[in-house]
């Protein structure tokens, strides 16, 4: 099926740019301190993530319009997992968000996802294919869904920290008062609480998308560990958030240091989501 021709696809384009004016007005508020600009990100970003919401199940109905009618979810190729995983990030930024109201954030969260569907929506194929038979599970869906709700997690992780070593330079310039546009960031405290919660939501889910990963694959392939590219650097990613949580455990890592670490570590998880579907070769390069 086409993907241009597809209402799913055409409902995308509209989020992508909901979520452009989104990222927008969160930059426009900074600068101008206007807690109305504020507001109207936020909505936008709950219509954006509506809108994706539907876009994403009826694409799943669209899979079972094609002849043969063998529908699946929409999380089995590049296209689809990248879409899936912007929608991911604007959850879980609309979790914290509730939780902390903290709008600067939005500033450094949303243009990883609208990064993540612009590029989808203006460079990946969008149509729907039949899956091949190693895709034909259900363990599919369990898979590709908690390894990118952590994927997600770590996305809103790196924007914190970001955000975080910019604020800390600050307060170290002016002792009494951050000032400008800084100044309308959360304090350091904060920021490295959001950075801790959000690795702590994270780590959990890629765990689970590893132990579900394993079970995919002995029904897939009738082993559930074969040291296949993405399985390594899924490892790695899981030993980097492995190691910031038993350094914020036993030796108080915080600050600085549990900032460029969650840097390091969804650097990792970009490389081993993209790096290894691109450039690698193995069980998951149908992914491209």
């Amino acid at each position: 099926m086409d993907g241009s021709q597809l209402l799913s696809t055409q409902i995308l384009n509209y989020v992508t740019i909901i979520y452009f004016v989104a990222m927008v007005c969160f930059v426009v508020y900074l600068a101008v301190r206007n807690e109305t600009v504020a507001l109207t990100a936020k909505v936008l970003i709950w219509v954006g993530f509506v809108a994706q919401t539907f876009a994403l199940g009826y694409r799943w109905y669209e899979s079972y319009q094609m002849p043969g009618g063998v529908g699946h979810a929409p999380l089995s190729n590049l296209y689809e997992s990248v879409i899936f995983f912007a929608w991911t990030i604007i959850l879980i930024y609309i979790a914290l968000d509730l939780k902390y109201k903290q709008s600067a954030i939005g500033a450094f969260v949303i243009p990883f996802a609208f990064l993540a569907i612009a590029w989808a929506q203006l460079q990946l194929p969008s149509s729907i294919s039949p899956l091949v038979p190693a895709l034909q599970s259900n363990w599919l869906t369990y898979h590709v869904i908690t390894c990118f709700l952590g994927y997600a997690a770590f996305a809103v992780a790196c924007g914190v920290s970001i955000m975080y070593l910019i604020k800390a330079r600050d307060e170290e310039k002016n002792k009494d008062d951050s000032s400008g546009i800084v100044g309308m960031f959360p304090s350091s405290k904060i920021l490295d609480d959001i950075n801790y919660k959000a690795i702590m939501i994270g780590f959990p889910l890629l765990t689970l998308g590893i132990v579900t990963g394993a079970a995919w694959a002995n029904y897939a392939w009738g082993t559930y560990w074969s040291w296949d590219p993405k399985e390594t650097w899924s490892l790695i990613v899981w030993f980097i958030y492995a190691a910031f949580l038993h350094a914020r455990f036993t030796r108080g890592w915080a600050g600085k240091r549990a900032a460029w670490l969650s840097i390091i570590g969804f650097m990792a998880t970009i490389f081993c989501y993209l790096g290894v579907n691109l450039v690698l070769s193995g069980l998951h390069s149908y992914g491209g």
